[in-house]
């Protein structure tokens, strides 16, 4: 490898939400874009000093050879892209999910089992600072043992479903054109996160079709999940609802619970034993900063800020590149992206057989 990482970034409509991190790291230098839209293409050329520009993604692998790729491309590219360049020996962040079918999951594995390139999914709602902020205090133990946790991603999407034109977007067929939980990814990283076990097996069921829109997915899904020691995981899906933009989760231990702020302006709360004084005082997330903040959000640089939520979008390339460099394993890999991406998978066919509960599989196991 060179001196400095020398990155690729394909898909660039999310993928722009990587310039400012990329740009600003010493060990880092975007060498290379890919794009169809050629206008975009132009556009983020300007914005990074990136020379070589490509409209076909094992083109750009071949001849400008980069050191990484950020796969940024549509959802049902995700494993193909990741896969084309781990045979290329090069270093991959993938966005999420990491695949779209069983299959292909399997073929990402066996793909990051036969190179010495770092695979790591993106999942950034991590790396927020409320997440991060909870995962320190139940790393201290101040929740007891984390038994159930919960999240909602409500995300109505119509606009993104067709461009202008009216054209159906890969969303259309991807997000809403498949039945059970498409995008459990953002709900089940800080779950997981938390509750440090696994999806064993889940039950899948929906709210039936509701809105005016053509789609398949049911407007609202519920996901129940067990692991291997009956810890509960409950998530709630939702692309289609009449409502405003949703991302939240809750947690219960043996001693203590944290909600998650819901609506506009909402807070966070915790209760805990030994702090709360009464049984009914609910104290506020922010109060606990000061003892267990993690050292990276005390102080964040202005790209911590810019873009993508809460900074999280930087501090993600931070973990991939130091995962690059040989200083830490990835904070997200195969495996662990697996988990994260096997349940959705696994919901499509339980909402098919009415809920039935089916096994997850593990792919430390394949």
């Amino acid at each position: 490898m060179s001196e400095r990482i020398r990155v690729a970034i394909a898909g660039l409509g999310r993928g722009s939400h990587f310039f400012p991190a990329f740009r600003s790291h010493p060990a880092t230098e975007i060498v290379a874009l890919c794009d169809p839209d050629e206008g975009r293409l132009a556009e983020a050329a300007k914005a990074t000093g990136a020379q070589e520009l490509y409209t076909v993604y094992e083109k750009m692998l071949d001849r400008a050879r980069p050191d990484a790729v950020v796969v940024a491309t549509p959802m049902h590219l995700h494993a193909e892209h990741s896969i084309a360049a781990l045979q290329r020996d090069i270093h991959v962040l993938a966005e999420v999910t990491a695949a779209v079918n069983m299959n292909e999951a399997r073929w990402l594995v066996r793909a990051c089992q036969r190179t010495r390139a770092v695979y790591m999914m993106a999942e950034n709602c991590n790396r927020y600072k409320s997440c991060m902020l909870v995962e320190a205090m139940v790393s201290a133990g101040l929740f007891g043992e984390v038994y159930y946790v919960e999240s909602e991603y409500l995300h109505p999407l119509p606009f993104l479903h067709h461009t202008p034109e009216g054209r159906p977007t890969w969303r259309y067929y991807w997000h809403v054109g498949i039945n059970g939980h498409t995008y459990p990814t953002h709900s089940l990283g800080p779950c997981l996160q938390w509750m440090r076990e696994r999806p064993e097996r889940l039950s899948c069921i929906g709210s039936g079709r509701w809105s005016d829109l053509e789609h398949d997915i049911e407007d609202t899904i519920l996901v129940q999940c067990k692991t291997s020691s009956g810890k509960l995981i409950h998530l709630r899906g939702d692309l289609l609802s009449r409502r405003p933009f949703s991302l939240n989760w809750a947690l219960q231990g043996t001693k203590g619970a944290y909600e998650g702020g819901r609506g506009p302006g909402a807070r966070h709360w915790v209760w805990l034993e030994g702090y709360s004084r009464d049984p009914e005082e609910w104290l506020p997330l922010e109060s606990f900063e000061a003892e267990f903040l993690p050292e990276l959000w005390r102080n964040p640089p202005p790209e911590a800020a810019d873009p993508g939520p809460g900074g999280s979008t930087y501090f993600t390339v931070l973990d991939f590149v130091a995962a690059v460099q040989g200083l830490c394993p990835p904070t997200i890999g195969i495996h662990q992206a697996m988990d994260m991406t096997l349940p959705g998978l696994v919901s499509q066919e339980s909402i098919r057989r009415g809920g039935e509960w089916l096994p997850v599989p593990n792919s430390r196991d394949w």
